[in-house]
């Protein structure tokens, strides 16, 4: 979301901001559909549609749109090859096509809107608009193409899920960490006062100590919310899961517990004979994390921000 705040940001300065979109891709192609970058007035970019030569050229011709008052869409296909007509100049094979769209003040309250209520929205450019439509119902990127003059792309834009943190040890303060870089909304909770780790963290978007008996009043079960159950005891862990699945419902977008395979395997037989249903119990990620043989606390983080980005790519591919 750092690119849609450096956009608002821009068009609040009232200066026009050129976006830059990859609408689609084929073959070993750098650029990825839904990569963008923006170029404003003042020369300052932000984001990526591919990199190299490539992209260098695109900023500068953005460049160029902005200074001209260029305002209608513009389609440029990029050839990853050489001695090829509309070659990027790149050589990796395959190939992109990337929209230059222009923001303006116009576009300042969707923006708004999108960001601060967390609302779903789809993007839709076309050769003579860029419009913000609520009450998204788009789940993947689609583009129309006939002609350069008539063409649509459409693409469901999300702010990123909320992270419920439930244990803010050392493991736990790695991960918000990670997970702040990655732009996850993160909230952490604990029922120890006092706690070091617990004060050190300046990352999460929120913290709150709580009682692991009521900690399904903190946490909806719904899609956009990710639960990470990482408590310095194994009863504490075991808690917080019963709870949240008391209700032998599973709408949420994830749960995973840390600990060992064992201790997992305890937890989970203690779990079904006091009534949760198994099939909730293997839509929770346990071990979590992806297999790096990791140790350190940030071992462990990076093996959780993996799993989640692993999660989320195949969500949205």
């Amino acid at each position: 979301m750092k690119l849609w705040h450096n956009i608002l940001t821009k068009l609040q300065d009232n200066q026009k901001v050129c976006l830059l979109i990859v609408v689609q891709n084929q073959g070993s192609s750098p650029g990825r559909q839904g990569f963008k970058m923006m170029v404003a007035q003042d020369g300052s970019i932000f984001g990526s549609i591919g990199g190299g030569v490539m992209e260098y050229k695109l900023v500068e011709k953005a460049k160029k749109r902005l200074l001209k008052g260029e305002f209608s869409s513009l389609l440029t296909k990029q050839i990853h090859q050489a001695k090829t007509p509309n070659s990027s100049g790149m050589i990796c094979s395959g190939e992109q096509t990337v929209v230059f769209s222009t923001l303006s003040g116009k576009h300042i309250t969707s923006i708004q809107k999108f960001l601060q209520e967390n609302q779903l929205v789809d993007l839709h450019l076309s050769e003579d608009n860029v419009s913000f439509h609520f009450d998204s119902t788009c789940k993947n990127p689609i583009f129309q193409y006939q002609n350069q003059k008539n063409w649509l792309y459409q693409e469901p834009l999300k702010n990123k899920k909320n992270v419920y943190i439930v244990g803010s040890g050392h493991v736990g303060l790695a991960t918000t960490e990670i997970l702040k870089f990655l732009e996850f909304n993160t909230i952490v909770f604990d029922n120890r006062k006092d706690l070091n780790t617990y004060n050190q963290n300046t990352f999460a978007s929120r913290k709150e100590i709580v009682l692991y008996n009521d900690i399904q009043k903190y946490i909806p079960n719904q899609p956009n919310s990710i639960v990470i159950i990482m408590t310095n005891k194994y009863t504490d862990d075991k808690l917080i899961l019963e709870k949240l699945l008391a209700e032998n419902q599973f709408n949420y977008g994830y749960i995973g517990v840390l600990g060992s395979k064992e201790k997992i395997r305890i937890m989970f037989k203690a779990l079904r004979e006091s009534g949760i249903h198994n099939k909730l119990l293997k839509q929770v990620y346990a071990p979590i994390g992806i297999a790096i043989k990791s140790q350190t606390p940030q071992e462990i983080a990076v093996s959780i921000a993996a799993e989640l980005i692993e999660l989320n790519n195949k969500n949205t591919n």
